[in-house]
């Protein structure tokens, strides 16, 4: 791989990886365009382990309330007078991630085959879109209707992570978006949208490093023999520098507007894809 392709794919990475637009379908659809095999191991093993730039810039923004809340929950763990909202969050935390883990294993190879599809990416961008719209005007609905039924995170349960980290599997599928999938579930939960947002991070920190290490240790030839860890690194390194950017934008963006932008950005974007496979500019895989 070249490093200008590189460059692009760490930027693409670190601007849509948190975004509800599918990260994993957008490198999907670049990788394609840049003329390489998306369902390559080497390629698809460079896509996991980008993603870890991203959730090392997540960690780093978020890094006081992941301390606050690993020592809230270690504290709770051994004196039981201590358990407050903290160690409950950090149960939510680690209940919320399991689902994701345990899917991701079980369907390894489809997930790394026929779902890099570019007619899988496509549909799942267009289908999920409506699920993102129906959360948020559902959300708005209840806010202006029942504003004392909206919860904020000091109300956040166990139950309402493993609901939303559930629905982070379907995010599996590229094109569908793992923060799309979270917020909409949290948001249909009666979560508000800037906690939404946040837990999509916090269910998302564990999920995308576990699979970014694993990536880089059983996928190791086959990044040095197709895509080269040089262009691997440099990626990683330009999607932590700019999804630490885009996370400080986007908990702004929503704490005062709705996901109208991002929902017909997906849209067009599909319809796109759509219009390329059609008139077979670009083959599905």
């Amino acid at each position: 791989m070249g490093w200008f392709i590189s460059l692009l794919l760490g930027i693409v990475e670190g601007i849509t990886e948190f975004l509800p637009v599918s990260s994993t379908g957008h490198l999907t659809i670049v990788e394609k365009l840049a003329g390489l095999t998306v369902n390559d191991p080497g390629v698809t093993a460079f896509t996991a382990i980008i993603q870890v730039g991203a959730i090392l810039a997540a960690i780093l923004y978020f890094w006081k309330d992941i301390v606050r809340l690993a020592v809230g929950w270690f504290v709770g763990l051994f004196n039981s007078s201590r358990r407050g909202t903290d160690y409950r969050l950090g149960w939510a935390v680690i209940v919320g991630s399991i689902p994701i883990g345990i899917v991701g294993l079980l369907f390894h190879s489809i997930i790394e085959g026929v779902l890099r599809s570019l007619w899988f990416v496509a549909g799942a961008l267009i289908i999920w879109s409506g699920v993102l719209w129906f959360a948020d005007r559902y959300s708005v609905r209840l806010a202006a209707r029942q504003p004392k039924l909206v919860r904020s995170e000091e109300n956040l349960t166990v139950m309402d992570a493993l609901i939303i980290g559930a629905t982070q599997c379907v995010a599996l599928v590229p094109g569908v978006s793992r923060s799309g999938a979270t917020i909409s579930a949290a948001l249909l939960r009666g979560i508000d949208r800037t906690t939404a947002t946040r837990w999509s991070f916090f269910l998302g920190i564990p999920a995308l490093t576990l699979s970014g290490v694993m990536q880089a240790v059983t996928q190791y030839d086959e990044i040095s023999n197709s895509v080269g860890w040089g262009a691997t690194g440099v990626a990683t390194v330009i999607s932590f520098v700019v999804a630490y950017a885009t996370i400080a934008w986007l908990l702004k963006f929503v704490a005062s507007n709705r996901f109208t932008l991002f929902i017909v950005y997906r849209v067009v974007v599909g319809l796109i894809i759509v219009a390329l496979l059609v008139f077979h500019v670009v083959s599905a895989t």
